[in-house]
């Protein structure tokens, strides 16, 4: 599997520039989904990445497997884990 994340630099840390699996564009909802809390105003932000069960249409779409799925989700949480960022601000 070829897998390719990138945040937005250097200005927000909460999204990706780049996404790409196997060389396609990917889709963060197919694998779960970011909660925000606090309020970006006042510097108190911040992000999680809740992942999703991995459904045949999704394996397919990336041709990866049940590994390669587990894989990208922790590779998600990791990118899109933001405490307290104040970059909106």
């Amino acid at each position: 599997m070829n897998i390719e994340i990138e945040n937005m630099a250097p200005g927000l840390p909460c999204e990706l520039e780049i996404f790409k699996i196997n060389n396609i564009e990917a889709e963060i909802e197919d694998f779960g989904e970011t909660e925000r809390s606090g309020s970006c105003m006042n510097s108190t932000c911040s992000q999680t990445f809740r992942f999703k069960l991995p459904t045949e249409e999704v394996l397919k779409k990336y041709s990866i497997n049940l590994k390669d799925y587990s894989e990208i989700c922790d590779r998600l949480k990791d990118e899109l884990h933001v405490s307290r960022c104040g970059m909106c601000s």
